[in-house]
Order: structure tokens, then C-alpha cells, then sequence
């Protein structure tokens, strides 16, 4: 038993000291990373019934956005290169989207929905509105906007690197 509580104590003494707003922030991206897991376990249930992921999706609705490259809709999502472009080959295969000349890049292919892949995503969003306008009806416009601007602001911050990470 002692020995237990020799390894308790040494866990304890090493444990970094935070301020109270610290501890604050570190609940906060707890909670930001368990309700990120249920909005894409939510997206996936969504996307299911079209025969896609939340992955997929992302992908989709950025190619309809405006025609970009694999590059560039993986810096819009946040996500690494190539796993988009793993996930638009993939698209491509199943005719969702169709890969274009890029008249800036010779390499880089513009991404482009096709007629089968905005039917797909117009089911998706559908669904989706129902399920948001479901949820959001559970919050006050300001309870939303107000998380938002703090969840903004928070990406800001570690976009730009401000918070060294060590």
C-alpha cells in the first residue's frame, strides 16, 4: 500500500501548476474535443443513408464551394493534404467529384462536384438542417453566436502559433 502512495506522490509532484483560468481552458478543450468526436459521430449517422462519412462530406461541400485544389480545400478544412487527397480520389472513383485542369498550377488539379455528387450532398444537407435546426433550438441565438466567437478566437490563436506548444 505504501508503495502505491509513493507513486501517487511522485505523480502529484510533477504535475504542472495552473492558474485558475488555465484549468478553466483545459475544461473547455476537453469539451471541445469529446463534442467534436459526437458532431462527427452525428455527421457520419447524417451521411450514412448517401453512402458517406463526415470526412467525405467536408470534402464535397468544399468542392462546391468554388473550384479549388486538393491543397486548398485541406488548408480551408484544417486538415492534412493528404488525407483529402486520399478522400477526393476516392470521390473521384465513385463520380462525386471530377478532377480539372488548374490554369494556375499544372500539377495541381482543381476539384470539381459532379451533378451525381450535388444530389448527394443536397440529401446530406437536408438532413443536416432538420437535425440543426433541432438542435439549435435548444439554445438562445446569443448562447450560440457567444461559443462561437470564443471557439473563433481560440483557432485564431493557434493558427497564428501565439501559443507555443512545448
Amino acid at each position: 500500500m505504501d508503495e502505491i502512495h509513493n507513486r501517487q506522490h511522485v505523480v502529484k509532484l510533477n504535475r504542472p501548476e495552473r492558474t485558475m483560468e488555465g484549468d478553466v481552458f483545459s475544461s473547455f478543450a476537453i469539451t471541445a474535443l469529446r463534442l467534436a468526436g459526437h458532431l462527427t459521430a452525428a455527421g457520419d449517422r447524417l451521411a450514412k443513408p448517401e453512402g458517406q462519412t463526415s470526412a467525405r462530406w467536408q470534402v464535397l461541400a468544399a468542392a462546391r464551394r468554388c473550384d479549388k485544389s486538393v491543397a486548398q480545400i485541406a488548408r480551408a478544412l484544417g486538415l492534412a493534404r493528404q488525407g483529402v487527397q486520399r478522400l477526393a480520389d476516392v470521390l473521384e472513383r465513385e463520380g462525386l467529384i471530377a478532377y480539372a485542369d488548374n490554369p494556375q498550377h499544372q500539377r495541381a488539379k482543381l476539384v470539381r462536384l459532379t451533378a451525381e455528387g450535388a444530389a448527394r450532398l443536397g440529401a446530406i444537407e437536408i438532413a443536416q438542417a432538420g437535425w440543426a435546426n433541432e438542435l439549435g433550438a435548444a439554445f438562445t441565438s446569443a448562447e450560440l453566436d457567444a461559443a462561437r466567437v470564443v471557439m473563433a478566437r481560440v483557432m485564431e490563436m493557434l493558427e497564428a502559433d501565439e501559443v507555443p506548444v512545448d
